[in-house]
């Protein structure tokens, strides 16, 4: 059994930290930025988001859990009146298991308990075990961003 419980304070530095390397990873691997754009952006992105840490108004973050041990985390704000999935992380030693999957199901469920019709999120080029999961769970590519370096 998957569900999602609020990350609690004790737990929020750790992944703090884990989720702004993993962004500018992203960004350096995938966006094509620099190490220190992409630190710069992670600089000023994650404050605007999360100006109160947990307590910033219409900001989830919860931990993913299986059986109970915690497996991973979700990321959710709003944007344009819509939810809005920033990040969702299973840690690498528990992929492969389904917990994706479910930790998916359950923040469908979140969203809907919170009252929202839609949930988006962006995904990285690349990503396509993301990409798959999300369309067989029923999801829909509005667009796609294409880059060539040159």
């Amino acid at each position: 059994m998957i569900g999602l419980r609020p990350l609690r304070e004790d737990e929020y530095a750790d992944w703090d930290l884990a989720h702004q390397a993993q962004y500018a990873l992203g960004l350096v691997q995938h966006a094509g930025l620099s190490r220190d754009e992409a630190e710069a952006k992670v600089a000023r992105d994650i404050p605007a988001l999360l100006p109160d840490g947990l307590a910033t108004k219409d900001v989830r973050v919860w931990a993913v859990e299986a059986d109970g041990r915690r497996v991973g985390t979700v990321f959710v704000g709003v944007r344009n009146g819509e939810a809005w999935l920033y990040d969702i992380t299973i840690d690498e030693s528990e992929r492969g298991r389904g917990y994706g999957r479910g930790a998916m199901v359950a923040l469908e469920a979140e969203a809907r308990a919170l009252g929202y019709e839609r949930i988006a999120l962006n995904v990285w080029g690349g990503n396509d075990v993301a990409r798959g999961l999300y369309r067989s769970l029923g999801w829909a590519e509005d667009s796609v961003h294409m880059r060539k370096r040159l």
